[in-house]
């Protein structure tokens, strides 16, 4: 681990120092590529990444491994497209603290407007959760001020993942309570081991969903059962996520503990090869069209339908088809 440490830190002096920045980097200022360097556990202690043979990993973070709380692998090969959002915040077991969620959001912002990620997937690496919620010990230092002012921000963050224009995947291998629940609520899907444990518990703790929760799992499950689940703080298993509809897929856990993942990962590659401009349009228009009656969502439908019609990726589709052969979009 000390090894790796050296060489991670190596990689991103002489980065700096040459100006070696990938694209990636470049779009999110104070960011560097890093590769994974032939080792395959995580700097910050993480279990060993599962599921592909990829080479490269996308390290985004200057700091040094132990203060990585978040971070972003971009897969390759066969998997170019799809990128893996790391939750690693061992000690806290990704609890939402200040820099977990300053560096989510950094991260968040530089994917907004990256067209070479078609599907996001949003992992853990702390084995047995994918997102404990709140981080209470901080909570309890902040005053009424403070507190909300750190809720709505995290809010707001909630938003900001909900708004990423790909698709995005949650693949939830443990516990996701409050507002790691509200944080897999704002994915588009969500993938579970049964084993999983779910739930808004926040009346629990004399609070109330505060990340979005109170909104978006209404539009989960319905409004008479989100109401059930939200005022008795009732935790569901995987099993009884996938029934209600919390989540679209659910499995038994192996014996790695990433299940979730593997079935995440498995729905991102059936994405993966359609038009991403007409799936990026897709999801703007089911998500803009859910909050309007639905004349209005005839017109944005209309609207979103418009942007797609002049794109090389229709002209291949249409093709494709003609000469039998499977379609290869570029997203243009």
């Amino acid at each position: 681990m000390l090894k790796l440490t050296r060489e991670m830190k190596m990689h991103c002096s002489l980065s700096r120092g040459v100006g070696a920045l990938s694209p990636a980097s470049l779009r999110a200022p104070g960011l560097v590529t890093l590769h994974r360097l032939g080792v395959e556990k995580l700097p910050s202690g993480g279990r060993p990444f599962t599921g592909h043979n990829d080479t490269h990993t996308s390290w985004l973070h200057t700091e040094t491994p132990e203060s990585v709380e978040v971070d972003l692998k971009r897969l390759d090969g066969e998997d170019t497209g799809i990128a893996e959002v790391l939750m690693c915040r061992q000690k806290a077991r990704n609890a939402l603290g200040r820099v977990f969620v300053s560096q989510m959001r950094e991260l968040v912002s530089s994917l907004h407007h990256d067209s070479a990620v078609r599907v996001v997937v949003f992992r853990s690496l702390v084995q047995g959760v994918f997102c404990a919620g709140a981080d209470l010990k901080e909570r309890a230092e902040m005053n009424h001020s403070d507190s909300d002012l750190f809720v709505h921000g995290l809010r707001s963050l909630m938003t900001e993942i909900a708004l990423l224009p790909m698709p995005t995947v949650a693949a939830v291998d443990g516990f996701a309570l409050g507002g790691g629940l509200e944080l897999a609520l704002a994915c588009d899907l969500r993938t579970a081991a049964y084993s999983a444990q779910m739930g808004l518990i926040e009346t629990t703790r004399g609070l109330l969903p505060g990340a979005g929760g109170s909104q978006r799992l209404p539009r989960a499950v319905g409004f008479a059962l989100a109401k059930e689940l939200i005022f008795t703080g009732r935790r569901v298993d995987g099993q009884r996520a996938v029934d209600m509809g919390l989540v679209n897929r659910a499995t038994e856990q192996n014996p790695d503990g990433d299940a979730a993942y593997r079935e995440a990962l498995s729905l991102a590659r059936e994405i993966l090869p359609q038009a991403p401009i007409a799936v990026r349009m897709a999801k703007e228009a089911m998500n803009r069209g859910m909050e309007v009656d639905i004349t209005s969502g005839m017109a944005i439908e209309r609207m979103c339908y418009a942007r797609v019609i002049p794109t090389r990726d229709r002209q291949e589709g249409m093709a494709a088809f003609i000469e039998k052969r499977p379609p290869h979009y570029t997203g243009e």
